[in-house]
């Protein structure tokens, strides 16, 4: 798979994960600032843990034999025959994939970046020197915060205006226009994970019952301070970027939250009972990233494979011993003209399923290893699992046609890397 979209999967796993421990755990309790933070942070470590993969340390020779190709598979019969890169075709599939979730990523992109310029717009036209109070006539909302300036509905009276700048105030102090700026740009990047709408949803809440404590402990009566919501409950948000006194949507559980007594600070702990629970799905997707399907292939061919040196391990001797060891993997792999896909549809394109194999009904996957050397050319050509000396002459054959790679780099150096790939021959 893609390597952004194995990215974009391993961080929603994590968002997935750490959004179900804090509604199981901490949503309802009173500590904002906890859950502000724990917010933050989960979002943050969704992005950085798939970076990190625990590896084994034994390195027992299977994966680390070469790059594994997808699998070609070879359709033949006596009528007709039939070159199909079997994964090439999923490769296709993937690309199509990869192309809608970067549609997607730059739609709400686009999106983000609107909701900022009309802001802009807004400020540079109505606002006023030496004030960062903006009145407003067209929105049908009563107040809201964004970008270190409040804005008004002017058709507010004089004892509203007072407590919704005091409200917004305390948004802007907090400066929680960070915060959705920070997880909108997240919500760009993981627009398919239902989650993250959870974690936007539950953050712009833990920012309004900060706001909402902090004009209460001010002086401010929970029961007028209530009403004052109330009459304001048909207003909406004019842009989702803000922070809105008049979110319809919160309005019961922010009532509900003024009502709740604090949460004892001890219950604070709480929140360390998500790190073996991160750590544990670290191990589990690194796990299941280094069992991949053809592992016990790898390892049944492992013991009939020449010497393969991995990284830095290939330049050790001084005198150059080992300076044409291929490489297992390389800082910048080599690269075929228009790239694996283009490499995979060469070798559907150009093998031939052997007549003789046909007339004696023989199929099966061979797999063969060749290296892609320090000028970019093909050499070592050799078969690690064979089917029939016709099939694996065919898959050596198609092999040895590859046009030039671009070589692989280590370290500045040009070096030679190991290459495999299956091809699977059957018949119809």
């Amino acid at each position: 798979m893609n390597g952004i979209l194995v990215y974009a999967v391993k961080s929603a796993i994590y968002l997935t994960i750490f959004y179900i421990f804090y509604f199981l755990f901490l949503s309802r309790d009173t500590s904002y600032a906890r859950n502000r933070i724990y917010i933050l942070l989960s979002v943050l470590g969704s992005f950085l843990l798939p970076l990190i993969t625990i590896r084994n340390t034994e390195i027992t020779g299977a994966g680390f034999l070469g790059y594994w190709l997808n699998e070609v598979l070879i359709i033949g019969s006596r009528q007709t025959e039939f070159k199909i890169a079997d994964t090439f075709g999923l490769a296709v599939g993937k690309n199509t994939i990869l192309i809608i979730y970067i549609t997607g990523f730059c739609l709400l992109v686009i999106k983000l970046a609107a909701d900022l310029l009309n802001l802009l717009i807004l400020i540079v036209r109505h606002r006023e020197p030496g004030s960062r109070i903006i009145k407003f006539h067209s929105f049908n909302t009563a107040g809201f915060s964004a970008m270190g300036h409040i804005f008004l509905n002017s058709g507010l009276g004089p004892d509203e205006e007072k407590e919704i700048i005091r409200h917004e105030e305390n948004h802007l102090r907090r400066m929680h226009f960070i915060d959705i700026i920070f997880i909108g740009i997240t919500r760009a990047l993981q627009w398919f994970n239902p989650f993250i709408y959870l974690f936007d949803r539950s953050l712009r809440a833990i920012h309004e019952y900060q706001a909402d404590r902090e004009c209460i402990d001010s002086g401010l009566g929970v029961s007028s301070y209530q009403n004052l919501l109330m009459k304001q409950v048909l207003r909406v948000r004019s842009f989702s970027l803000t922070n809105s006194f008049s979110n319809p949507s919160l309005l019961r559980k922010r009532m509900l939250m003024m009502t709740r007594s604090k949460t004892p600070s001890a219950a604070s702990l709480k929140i360390l009972a998500v790190i073996p629970v991160a750590l544990l799905t670290l191990l589990a997707l690194s796990a299941f990233e280094s069992s991949d399907n053809i592992l016990k292939e790898e390892e049944s061919v492992a013991k009939s494979a020449p010497e393969v040196l991995y990284g830095e391990d290939a330049f050790l001797n001084d005198a150059g011993t080992n300076a044409n060891t291929p490489f297992a993997v390389a800082d910048q792999m080599p690269v075929f003209p228009g790239g694996d896909i283009e490499l995979l549809k060469y070798i559907a394109t150009n093998t031939v399923y052997p007549e003789a194999a046909k007339e004696k009904n023989i199929q099966g996957r061979v797999i063969v290893r060749f290296c892609v050397n320090a000028d970019g050319n093909i050499d070592r050509i050799s078969v690690l699992k064979g089917v029939d000396p016709e099939l694996d002459a065919e898959a050596v054959r198609v092999v040895s046609t590859l046009p030039a790679f671009k070589p692989g780099m280590n370290d500045g150096k040009m070096v030679p890397v190991w290459y495999m790939v299956p091809l699977t021959f059957a018949l119809r």
